[in-house]
């Protein structure tokens, strides 16, 4: 796994990414609630793509290499949480790949919401692999486009107005460098597919 990923140009996309979200902070002052041990976001299941999951393994990975009964309690959390959500997986128990098509999307909405990320330490309320997390946890808290419109966490921009909230609009991968690198992950592997981190932290 470790050699079949893309790490300089996802390295290129985090900084990116960890630009845009800056500029949108700047944009969002006290509007913008996102601080260390704040765990809104940490609780709840939700779909990583393959380069999420090769992220994720590479950090862990580095974490066993610095403090190994750290990366160890991350996985032995990863197991617990499979153990208790393979029964009712929306997807292939095995390969952890979730189905795809509206049936699949529904069963997934209802799916393991109040369970905490595998790679949050309950003591600190921290994560253990912030450097390594998916795109999905870097980009929450700003205001950033969807189908739906702009998504907000909950407990920001409170007091804001619709137009106050769009001028603090977050464009995370405006040239989308992560569906290049996603690609050439799934080439390489031949695994395509969205999981969840549980699944890519248990082994």
């Amino acid at each position: 796994m470790p050699h079949r990923f893309p790490a300089t140009k996802d390295q290129a996309l985090i900084q990116i990414v960890n630009t845009a979200f800056a500029a949108a902070a700047h944009r969002s002052g006290d509007w913008l609630l996102c601080r260390s041990g704040c765990t809104q976001c940490c609780v709840g299941v939700f779909p990583i793509n393959q380069l999420d999951a090769r992220r994720l393994q590479r950090g862990l990975s580095d974490l066993g290499k610095r403090a190994p009964e750290r990366a160890n309690r991350v996985r032995e959390r990863a197991r617990n949480m499979l153990s208790r959500l393979s029964p009712h997986f929306p997807g292939d128990p095995v390969t952890g790949i979730l189905d795809e098509g509206q049936d699949a999307g529904e069963r997934f909405s209802d799916f393991a919401n109040h369970e905490p990320c595998p790679a949050l330490d309950p003591e600190t309320g921290t994560c253990e692999l912030y450097e390594s997390r998916p795109m999905t946890c870097r980009v929450f808290g700003p205001p950033v486009r969807s189908e739906e419109g702009l998504g907000i966490c909950e407990l920001c921009y409170q007091g804001a107005s619709d137009k106050e909230i769009a001028a603090c609009e977050m464009k995370p991968d405006p040239d989308d460098l992560e569906s290049a690198l996603l690609k050439k992950v799934e080439d390489s592997t031949g695994v395509r597919g969205d999981t969840i981190i549980a699944f890519c932290l248990a082994t």
